[in-house]
């Protein structure tokens, strides 16, 4: 069953029912302010950080699950002035009013939704984006009277405010209940009511809500406005068609503003509306600082000058205009046409636009994710470069900075840090052994995209501390020689508090109800081994020696120290490999670890968890075993024991008990999450295996197992969107197999972009050139890809023969990598055989 069709013209997803399995999000925003939106208008809004610049309320766990930044509110009216009544009221979003509409459609498109609904012959288009660089979110309102005689109809937008830290808000309300304010602002032509809680102690910022005509009442006090025993569905206020014109004086302040239009018959009106953010300098926070009778009115000016930019529809086209052409750019980087319209839609528009909103907020903020407990992730955001890079280098390469100024001097990692504030976020604390070799991963991605070596070289901060600059290229031997100095019985690198798998906890023997895995003490044993870390280590080791000998001389090494520094590294990695190859291997798959006792986890000699998915992709990739076909018999168990329609489990069996030296993993029901569930981060790693080793069916079997657009049809058994990738699906031995959860934020988008753009479209960009080797099925014979990289536009075209040949402008090249395009190049042509 489908809810909804791909429109991919348009760049959108076409919403034809509001009663989807679960809220179908969209994220609005690219830079500093973001919303998220629902096909009902639910979500919130928040800049910078989801945590501690919260601007619109949300409730998680909610009754019912679609609540949040927008409510609106249309009333088809009867008399006139004061003595107007409502005669019916409804949603242009459907919710919060839930009155059954005669016709309902949403687009969620790159960056923007539109709603397009029909009541009682009321036709409303209501447009939510954030413009570019731009901290506001606009919602445009186009109300069309289609009865053929003249109405009344009534407009109420409102958003809850929250009182900026999400957590406090929603745990001090001895505190918060008396500390809400509001200023209200009515002119001729608008109204803007003014969020300013605590603005008269340490904030520098506020926000508003405003409309761009005159209004005909407003409130700031959601109990004035809902009016007692009421919800959003059925304000009081809206009920009789009279605001309050409240002012909040603590309690819940909100921004309701109601609008009457009188439409002759055919005629439309449109609207807009603004949520906007606003931080003046401490020094200019007040209408008059040398005014003691203005000091405490604050400096509306900003928020003046914010508003006029969009106040007017043509104002408001033109930016959404601007909106999409930004796209048209950002996209028009990497577009393929291969025949099969389910693989291109992915490609050039979904799996770049979630790459896009997965490198914005890591895993901060979502339906599922609070905003309240996560940060940026340390191994999260440098995964998220790997599909982002291509897009905009110069933002890819600022979050390296940040990432790498988070580092400890030891070279292991803060786990998350703050984006508001880009400090690690102590609440979680770190000790997960495969952060700092993810460090090496984002910044070799960079490199190959870029050729900017100017990075290796950039002072950055440990710990963010003054004076503890060292050039990147030093934090990249830290992250290294952590692993190489942090290994077990053996030989295999420690597992620390976890790797990857965070709910893998070997070290910590959790036995207290309530406790949190991730934070609870790390008994670190010197025992508990990973078996990914080493695959790991293998294959960003070797980069990290890659990396030295093509830039270490650039960064004022001298080439003895280059090749002395390589040569230890690699004969490291030669241990590391040995010791996956005979400790790591269990006869047909790879091992996952060892946990504290000196034990096998990921072994066919326990009755459950006998293989795991994670060193199956990843030795693989680190080219561990393809040389005796150990990699291809792990491959083979793989598909053979962990894979189903939904695609490839976690590990298999899942466990039936709690087991305290696994931890966490062995905590989730059987078949969800880390205990069997199908990760759909991890299934790009067994693609790629499976192509570097030649499965090329296979490889882009496990592709469309997971990929959205290849299981819309089963989106009632799927229901998180059909455009976007979850974090997980309900695994085999689940009750409800193929239920998707947590969409939206997860590695998976970064790691699919990797995976069908650089292994099965074959386009991998290196420090000599674009290797160009597709490894598709042969369904496939023709390929046309366009792709621009370091300046330049390659044009490639690919035709399958079975004959192996390479042509760059004409002329041919031997072997598979197109050369480096000379300086003033604009486009080179390619055409490829295979």
């Amino acid at each position: 069953m489908q809810f909804g069709h791909f429109d991919d013209e348009a760049r959108e997803y076409v919403i034809e029912t509001p009663a989807t399995p679960l809220p179908w999000i969209n994220y609005l925003g690219n830079e500093d302010f973001f919303s998220l939106i629902s096909n009902t208008g639910g979500g919130y809004s928040f800049y910078k950080d989801a945590k501690l610049r919260r601007i619109t309320r949300y409730r998680y766990n909610g009754v019912p699950g679609d609540n949040g930044a927008r409510n609106y509110y249309l009333s088809l009216m009867s008399g006139s002035g004061e003595d107007a009544t409502p005669v019916a009221t409804w949603s242009p979003t459907f919710l919060p009013v839930k009155t059954p509409l005669d016709s309902y459609e949403c687009r969620h498109g790159i960056g923007y939704t539109t709603f397009h609904t029909d009541y009682q012959g009321i036709e409303s288009t209501l447009t939510a984006f954030v413009p570019l660089h731009t901290a506001a979110e606009i919602n445009h309102l186009s109300v069309r009277n289609n009865t053929g005689e003249a109405v009344t109809v009534d407009v109420t937008g409102c958003v809850e405010w929250c009182l900026w830290n999400a957590v406090d808000d929603a745990s001090n309300f001895q505190r918060n209940l008396s500390t809400g304010e509001v200023e209200v602002e009515q002119t001729g032509t608008n109204t803007i009511v003014y969020h300013k809680t605590e603005f008269k102690e340490r904030r520098n910022h506020y926000a508003f809500f405003s409309v761009n005509e005159p209004t005909v009442g407003f409130d700031t006090s959601r109990d004035e406005f809902l009016g007692q025993f009421n919800g959003w569905d059925s304000p009081q206020a809206i009920a009789e068609g009279r605001m309050r014109d409240s002012v909040a004086h603590g309690w819940y302040p909100i921004a309701a503003e109601r609008v009457r239009l009188t439409l002759q018959p055919g005629e439309e009106r449109m609207l807009v509306f603004m949520l906007g953010y606003i931080e003046v300098p401490d020094e200019q926070k007040w209408e008059d600082p040398n005014d003691p009778a203005k000091v405490g009115i604050i400096n509306k000016q900003p928020a003046h000058e914010l508003f006029a930019r969009f106040n007017t529809s043509e104002k408001v086209l033109k930016a959404l205009d601007e909106l999409s052409a930004s796209w048209d750019e950002l996209l028009g980087r990497f577009q393929v046409s291969t025949g099969d319209g389910k693989l291109d839609r992915m490609v050039n528009i979904w799996n770049q636009y979630q790459c896009m909103v997965t490198f914005n907020l890591s895993r901060s903020t979502s339906y599922y994710e609070s905003g309240m407990g996560r940060g940026m992730g340390f191994r999260d955001s440098n995964q998220d470069l790997l599909g982002f890079v291509h897009m905009i280098p110069g933002r890819a390469r600022s979050r390296i900075l940040d990432i790498a100024a988070t580092q400890l001097p030891d070279g292991s990692a803060w786990h998350q840090y703050q984006p508001l504030t880009k400090k690690g976020n102590a609440d979680i604390g770190g000790g997960f052994n495969d952060d700092p070799l993810w460090l090496v991963a984002g910044v070799f991605a960079y490199l190959n995209e870029t050729g900017d070596d100017s990075i290796l070289r950039e002072p950055t901060q440990f710990d963010n501390q003054e004076g503890s600059e060292q050039p990147l290229l030093e934090h990249l031997r830290r992250s290294v020689h952590f692993t190489m100095t942090h290994r077990g019985p053996h030989g295999l690198p420690l597992i620390g508090r976890a790797d990857w798998n965070d709910c893998l906890n070997l070290n910590c023997f959790s036995s207290t109800p309530g406790e949190n895995f991730q934070t609870v003490e790390n008994n670190d044993t010197g025992i508990a081994e990973s078996v990914f870390i080493a695959g790991m280590f293998v294959l960003y080791g070797e980069q990290y020696a890659q990396i030295l000998e093509r830039f270490g001389e650039a960064c004022g090494m001298a080439a003895a120290d280059v090749q002395a520094e390589a040569a230890a590294v690699r004969a490291a990695i030669g241990e590391v490999r040995e010791a996956t190859l005979t400790a790591g291997w269990d006869g047909a798959w790879f091992r996952r670890a060892y946990d504290a006792n000196g034990n096998p986890v990921g072994t066919n000699e326990d009755s459950e968890g006998k293989i795991y998915i994670e060193p199956q992709g990843m030795c693989v990739m680190a080219g561990i075993g393809t040389d005796d076909g150990k990699a291809a018999q792990a491959l083979r168990s793989t598909k053979d024991l962990l894979t189903c329609r939904w695609g490839t489990a976690i590990l298999a069996p899942a466990y039936s008990t709690y087991r305290i030296e696994l931890g966490e993993i062995s905590s989730y029901p059987r078949g969800y999450k880390e205990n069997g569930g199908i990760f759909c981060h991890n299934n790009p790693w067994i693609s790629i295996a499976n192509a570097i080793i030649g499965n090329d069916d296979e490889a882009f079997n496990v592709y469309t197992r997971t990929c959205p657009a290849y299981v819309e049809q089963y989106s009632e058994v799927h229901r998180t969107e059909p455009y976007v990738y979850c974090q997980m699906v309900a695994g085999p031995e689940a009750p409800t197999p193929g239920e998707g959860k947590n969409s939206w934020l997860t590695g998976t988008a970064a790691w699919t972009f990797v995976d069908v753009s650089q292994h099965l479209l074959g386009v991998q960009p290196t420090f000599d050139g674009l290797r160009i080797e597709p490894h598709l099925p042969a369904q496939f014979t023709e390929l046309h890809i366009e792709r621009e990289w370091r300046g330049v536009r390659y044009v490639i075209d690919a035709t399958r023969t079975g004959e192996a040949s390479l042509a760059v402008d004409g002329k041919l090249v031997s072997g598979t990598t197109v050369p480096i395009a000379a300086p003033g190049t604009e486009e080179v042509h390619v055409s490829l055989n295979f």
